[in-house]
């Protein structure tokens, strides 16, 4: 019985447990990744564990989301994570040289490796054959400390591809057909793993595009094999040492299979709200659009840039619609500007933006007042552009240039022949790294530099036995930590200073939601399916903490979510039985008892809501009950270190 390439790569970093789909296990982290919208706390987190150096193989910390400078806020961050990188060993991303998953790929990703990253998207690495995860900051800061990761050993989904990909038809299509069946809950607790012969059709920005997009699954990762196709694509970056061949074995066996069948599908949209309202371009031609934006960490590579400029050769975007081109990375902003690329693009009309985030996380080009918003991102959140009342659909760099032409969502098989264009790059690809900066030789040396807007660090109190307060919100299915900690040039600048990033939970769901909390000195939120889908921002439990949030009830979690819950001693709660969500109801006084008995014994907890019980399960390890007893993570460590 042959064996995935997942479990291959994790059984190699296996440090403790079995490797048995729903056991807890503990792997060795080889790199790790963070970003500057989650990289300072995680920082101040490491600083506070008292480790001198990072004891990983390779830590980068990039600046690639903050990157709007309205107030002294986000330079003031950038500044301290600059020092702190050159003094603990870490190699630092400057401003201006891309976005964290675009450079990780292009210059430190390495087949067979872990990767770790403070941002969701972070399995964009497993377009190379990596086990790249996303995860909170805390998690990265013990693995930067030469901690364990731990994670619940996921099932393995084989996705079989057959096929090649139709003119006008992209990898971003796959991505969105692979949601269109599963829906953003369906890659929970599962890495999904792509084999077959269409595998050998897709390009590294090909398979990345789809790797990155499975976040939106709810997946634990994604993953490729490493073959020829990976070589080449190291060959470019001068990187070829680090190649190695990984395959699963022929006889792998697999949770489940899923085919594709990359003939067969046609140009996609992901429709507001939500990446999985998926629809075909024929069902929504017509649309008038308002604006579009190319980039974010999924489609901004080169091949990319140079379909959209290939489309709109020659002609105008069109003058009801604004158009923006974020470049993913420095390389790939010199290698458009190099091949005549960048030129098409300015000649039709577009925005050229900086190397960053920018738009996808709210920094920048807010829509119109009810505008639609066609974006070549990963999430279409209401309220994540900027502008609560806009339509955001989700669609490939082709469809995008097609809609900026004519200023309607159109099936881009019915303009005529689709532009060719040089898939890679034909010039010499510049790969001197002089926004990339490494250690200090001497780190006693470096100065850490804090501005004021960079606050303690609050550690939870410790949990008592029994708990008890009002229900503070009660919210459906599919919330998402854009909902519980909104994103934009408004709230970002503010994230590591958690007494003011506090005032915003819930902002966008009831603005009254802080200033009740501190007024009843916390509660509880009670929840639907698939609590905390989205980005890793581990703000969106730490602030709650700090408004005194004692447990999340629910009828079920997202992954990364739950485990920013425990790492800040939040007790995360499910219902036994779902219907009893019906039964809990906003400003109910509620009471949890014997909480310590419960948890240690693994029977439910008793919630006791007026004359009612409801039952609800914690569903710990022995690890993570001790986390939680000590209030968090950080508290848990401080004995051990």
């Amino acid at each position: 019985m042959g064996t995935s390439l997942a479990y291959k790569i994790l059984q190699k970093h296996l440090i403790s447990g079995n490797l048995v789909a729903g056991e807890e296990i503990a792997i060795k982290i080889d790199q790790t990744l963070t970003q500057d919208a989650t990289g300072t706390m995680a920082y101040l987190q490491f600083e506070a564990m008292g480790v001198p150096q990072v004891k990983t193989e390779k830590s980068v910390s990039y600046v690639d989301h903050n990157m709007l400078q309205s107030g002294f806020e986000n330079a003031d961050d950038h500044k301290f994570l600059q020092t702190i990188a050159k003094k603990y060993g870490i190699f630092f991303s400057r401003p201006g040289n891309g976005i964290c998953h675009q450079v990780h790929l292009e210059r430190f990703g390495s087949p067979g490796k872990t990767l770790l990253g403070s941002d969701s998207h972070t399995p964009t690495g497993g377009g190379i054959g990596m086990i790249a995860i996303g995860a909170g900051g805390l998690d990265i800061a013990v693995a930067m400390g030469g901690g364990a990761f731990y994670l619940t050993a996921p099932k393995v989904v084989g996705v079989k591809l057959t096929g090649s990909l139709s003119p006008w038809v992209s990898a971003k299509d796959v991505i969105l057909e692979m949601l269109k069946r599963l829906t953003v809950k369906g890659g929970v607790g599962k890495i999904i793993e792509y084999y077959g012969p269409g595998v050998a059709s897709l390009t590294v920005p090909d398979r990345a595009t789809i790797t990155n997009m499975g976040a939106e699954l709810g997946a634990t990762t994604s993953l490729f094999p490493s073959d020829d196709i990976t070589r080449k694509f190291l060959e470019t970056q001068g990187r070829s040492a680090v190649y190695q061949a990984l395959t699963a074995d022929a006889d792998a066996i697999y949770d489940e299979i899923i085919e594709v069948n990359l003939s067969e599908l046609v140009p996609l949209a992901a429709c507001p709200h939500s990446p999985d309202a998926v629809k075909t371009l024929t069902e929504l031609n017509g649309i008038k659009v308002n604006q579009v934006c190319v980039g974010s960490c999924t489609n901004s590579s080169y091949k990319d840039l140079a379909i959209v400029a290939a489309t709109l050769k020659g002609k105008t975007v069109h003058p009801d619609v604004s158009l923006t081109i974020s470049p993913g990375s420095k390389q790939v902003y010199k290698m458009i500007a190099e091949s005549g690329v960048l030129t098409d693009l300015i000649a039709s009309g577009a925005r050229i933006l900086e190397s960053g985030c920018g738009p996808c996380i709210g920094m920048g080009q807010s829509p119109s007042t009810n505008a639609v918003s066609v974006r070549t991102f990963n999430r279409n959140f209401e309220g994540r552009s900027g502008t609560k009342s806009a339509h955001v659909y989700l669609t490939s760099a082709e469809v995008a240039a097609v809609a900026a032409l004519t200023g309607q969502l159109t099936d881009p098989r019915n303009i005529g022949p689709i532009p060719q264009i040089t898939a890679a790059f034909t010039g010499t690809i510049d790969l001197h790294d002089n926004m990339i900066e490494t250690p200090a030789g001497f780190p006693n040396d470096v100065e850490v530099i804090r501005g004021p807007n960079i606050k303690p660090l609050p550690l939870h109190p410790g949990v008592t036995d029994s708990l008890e307060g009002e229900v503070l919100l009660k919210v459906g299915d599919n919330i998402t930590t854009d909902h519980i900690m909104p994103a934009g040039a408004k709230v970002l600048p503010l994230r590591s200073n958690i007494p003011a990033i506090s005032e915003h939970v819930f902002e966008g769901v009831d603005a009254s939601f802080a200033k009740r909390a501190k007024e009843k000195n916390g509660g509880f939120i009670v929840g639907g399916s698939n609590y905390g889908q989205g980005s890793s921002r581990e703000h969106a439990a730490l602030a709650p903490m700090y408004l005194g949030v004692k447990a999340v009830i629910v009828k079920s979690f997202a992954r990364i979510h739950r485990s920013n819950l425990i790492n800040f001693g939040i007790i995360p709660l499910t219902f036994v039985n779902v219907d009893d969500y019906d039964h809990l109801q906003m400003a109910e006084y509620i009471k949890i008892p014997d909480i310590k008995s419960k948890l240690q014994s693994g029977k439910p907890l008793e919630i006791i809501a007026g004359s009612q019980t409801i039952l609800a399960n914690a569903d710990l390890s022995p690890r993570q009950i001790e986390i939680i007893l000590a209030g968090g993570l950080l508290n848990y460590m401080k004995p051990k270190n």
